[in-house]
C-alpha cells in the first residue's frame, strides 16, 4: 500500500509535466506576448488538473470504497510502520526558497522581487480562505485521531501552491528547471499520509487547491499591480478573497 501512495504521487507529478508540455506547445507565441509577465489569462485547460484533484477528494465522502482506500493505507502504514519525519513541515515551502535562492544566484524568473512576492503572497492568502474554513466546516477527524481538521491538508496545498508558483516563473525559460518543485511536493504529500497526518484523498484535494491558488494569483495579479500603482485612470476592478471566523468570502473592489 505505501508503494501505491507513492506511485499516486508520482503519477500527480509527472500528469503536471505533460500538462506543462502541452501548454508550452498549446500557447506558443511570439516572443513580445510570452515575455510580458502580465500577460495572463485564466482559461478552462488551467482549471482541469486543480478542480479535478479537489473534486477527487471531495466527493470520497460520497463514495464509500474511496474512503474505504483510506482506510487502507491508514492500516497498511500502521504495519509497515515507516520511518516518520518532520521533514514534510520544511519541503511544503522548498519550491519558493528555490525560486528566490535562483534569482538571488542570477537564474532570473518572470517576475523581478516585488512582483513574485505580491503573486506568492496571494496565493498564500487564497489557499488559507479556502483551505481554513473548509477544515472547520468538513471537521473531518485526522486518521491519528488528534483534532477534526483534516480535510483539506494545508501543507499539501501550500506544498503544491508553492511548485506551481516556481513553475509559473521559470516554464518560459527552462521547463525542466520550472518543475523541479514538484518532487518536494509529492514528497510532501506522501509523508503527510506516512506520518498519518492525513488520508490520501485530503492530501489529493489539498494539491489542487494550491495549483488553483496559484493560478488564481497569478490572473488577479495584473489587476492587483494596476490598483496598487495606480498608473491607469480607466476604472479597474479586483476580486479578492478574506476569511473571518465566521467564515470566507470575496470582496469586490471598484477603483475610479
Amino acid at each position: 500500500m505505501i508503494s501505491r501512495i507513492i506511485l499516486i504521487f508520482f503519477l500527480l507529478t509527472t500528469s503536471k509535466l505533460t500538462i506543462a508540455q502541452d501548454n508550452v506547445i498549446m500557447t506558443e507565441q511570439p516572443d513580445s506576448v510570452v515575455n510580458d509577465p502580465n500577460n495572463y489569462k485564466l482559461s478552462y485547460r488551467k482549471l482541469i488538473l486543480p478542480v479535478s484533484l479537489i473534486s477527487a477528494g471531495a466527493i470520497s465522502f460520497a463514495i464509500p470504497p474511496m474512503k474505504e482506500l483510506d482506510l487502507s493505507a491508514k492500516i497498511e502504514v500502521a504495519h509497515d510502520r515507516p520511518g516518520k519525519t518532520t521533514l514534510d513541515n520544511y519541503t511544503q515551502y522548498f519550491p519558493a526558497v528555490m525560486v528566490y535562492g535562483l534569482n538571488l544566484a542570477g537564474i532570473k524568473g518572470k517576475h523581478g522581487f516585488k512582483d513574485r512576492t505580491i503573486i506568492y503572497a496571494t496565493s498564500q492568502l487564497i489557499s488559507a480562505a479556502i483551505v481554513t474554513p473548509a477544515k472547520s466546516l468538513i471537521a473531518e477527524e485526522r486518521p491519528d485521531g488528534s483534532n477534526k481538521k483534516s480535510f483539506p491538508s494545508g501543507h499539501a496545498a501550500t506544498a503544491f501552491s508553492t511548485a506551481h508558483f516556481m513553475y509559473r516563473e521559470y516554464r518560459d525559460n527552462n521547463l525542466l528547471l520550472s518543475l523541479s518543485g514538484y518532487p518536494f511536493a509529492a514528497f510532501t504529500g506522501v509523508y503527510r499520509v506516512l506520518n498519518n497526518k492525513h488520508w490520501m484523498t485530503d492530501v489529493v484535494a489539498g494539491a489542487g487547491v494550491g495549483i488553483l491558488s496559484t493560478e488564481l494569483a497569478y490572473w488577479l495579479y495584473p489587476k492587483m499591480n494596476t490598483l496598487i500603482s495606480g498608473k491607469k485612470k480607466n476604472n479597474k476592478s479586483v476580486v479578492v478573497p478574506y476569511y473571518q471566523s465566521k467564515g470566507v468570502g470575496m470582496s469586490y473592489l471598484l477603483v475610479f
